[in-house]
């Protein structure tokens, strides 16, 4: 079948909760992605910031050969090799002390809730914890991690945890005036990603985390799209100086597993005992051994420095954009996760980008969002705005 065949095919037995674009995508190579009809693509949404190894890498590819065919799956009631050497790894970049694995960022945000709520029952003998989340946040579309998500329109038609206080981002006054002595957690990204790509400014970060140690309350930070070196450094808040909690993780973590994460330190990580938390696959050899070959392949192939670089380079030329096009408001991020405000809907940018041979996606109805492989070059961010310049210029 062609791809209109495949594209009316899936419309009939998908549910219909995405606004897909009309590509069937194939296959993948480097940082380019080809549709079924062999059309080529330059990649700067990376699977919403998943593939930050791009795509085919042998290396990779041939790691998960080679665990489908020792151990797939196991259960948690068994130790597993690639499990434990993960999150070794993971407690060495997080600075942090446990970890538990989960299958995707919005199980790992789920389990920081849960985890955030048992040490508040375990000191008060009540079920009342409160979390304080902030306006225009993303964390995850299940329950729990819906209820910290500060965006209305998609809370309102759910319901959601009792016990959730939004305040604003970057406004530690808000924040702080937010406490009470119910309050036992404060959940944040370290760059807010659909929110529209605002990084926390440091002293607003460095005043909620004095804020927490005063107060005994828990700093969750959420580094799902922000983590595993997309800003330059191995986690977001390395910059600042800080460090939380509980950190959730995914995304990049895995490459294109579904796997995700939240690390913890041992006061935290202690208030879950056996029975309070579990995941049928989370931890399985399988997706801890792509982890583990991230890792390496991080260090191998120099992926921090090449960010630092590149992500540079990034900005240079989105603020070439923004100088020359009235249209532009501003750009924002950090590192290779970077956004640029129009003053109009993008949807029809985008569009006309994608068939121009780029993919990138929005943040919001008016930011496009540039989150591409960490494993790109200058040469692709010219060729980016190559493709995408006469499309802002129409």
């Amino acid at each position: 079948m062609d791809s209109k065949q495949w594209i009316t095919a899936a419309d009939e037995v998908l549910m219909h909760t995405y606004g897909r674009y009309p590509v069937v995508l194939e296959r993948g190579e480097g940082v380019y992605l080809y549709d079924l009809d062999g059309k080529k693509y330059l990649d700067f949404g990376a699977g919403i910031a998943v593939f930050a190894l791009g795509y085919k890498n042998e290396e990779y590819n041939d790691a998960l050969k080679a665990q489908i065919d020792k151990l797939l799956h196991t259960s948690n009631y068994f130790y597993n090799v690639p499990a434990a050497a993960a999150c070794g790894k993971i407690t060495q970049m997080t600075g942090l002390d446990r970890v538990f694995l989960t299958n995707s960022g919005t199980e790992a945000v789920e389990g920081a809730i849960k985890l955030a709520r048992k040490m508040h029952f375990n000191r008060t003998g009540e079920s009342d914890g409160e979390i304080i989340a902030m306006n225009h946040s993303f964390h995850g579309r299940s329950m729990g991690a819906l209820s910290v998500t500060g965006t209305p329109k998609y809370r309102e038609p759910f319901g959601t945890l009792s016990g959730i206080v939004f305040a604003d981002y970057n406004n530690y006054g808000d924040v702080a005036a937010k406490v009470t002595k119910k309050t036992c957690a404060i959940i944040m990204e370290t760059v807010q990603g659909e929110g529209g790509l605002y990084p926390a400014e440091p002293e607003f970060l460095k005043k909620v985390r004095a804020l927490c140690d005063e107060k005994g309350i828990l700093l969750i930070l959420d580094e799902i799209q922000c983590g595993m070196g997309r800003t330059g450094t191995m986690m977001a808040y390395e910059q600042y100086g800080v460090k939380p909690d509980v950190v959730t993780l995914a995304k990049a973590l895995g490459c294109g597993v579904p796997v995700g994460a939240f690390a913890a330190t041992q006061e935290a990580a202690g208030a879950l005992v056996p029975g309070d938390h579990g995941s049928t696959y989370g931890g399985n050899p399988f997706a801890a051994a792509a982890i583990c070959k991230v890792f390496e392949l991080f260090e191998k192939q120099n992926v921090l420095e090449n960010v630092r670089e590149v992500s540079a380079y990034l900005e240079e030329k989105l603020d070439v954009l923004v100088q020359k096009y009235a249209c532009i408001k501003e750009r924002r991020g950090k590192g290779l996760m970077q956004g640029l405000e129009f003053d109009r809907p993008v949807k029809g940018i985008i569009g006309e980008a994608m068939e121009a041979g780029l993919i990138t996606f929005s943040a919001g109805e008016r930011i496009i969002r540039f989150v591409p492989p960490l494993v790109i070059g200058k040469v692709h961010v010219d060729e980016m705005v190559r493709i995408l310049e006469p499309v802002i210029a129409r």
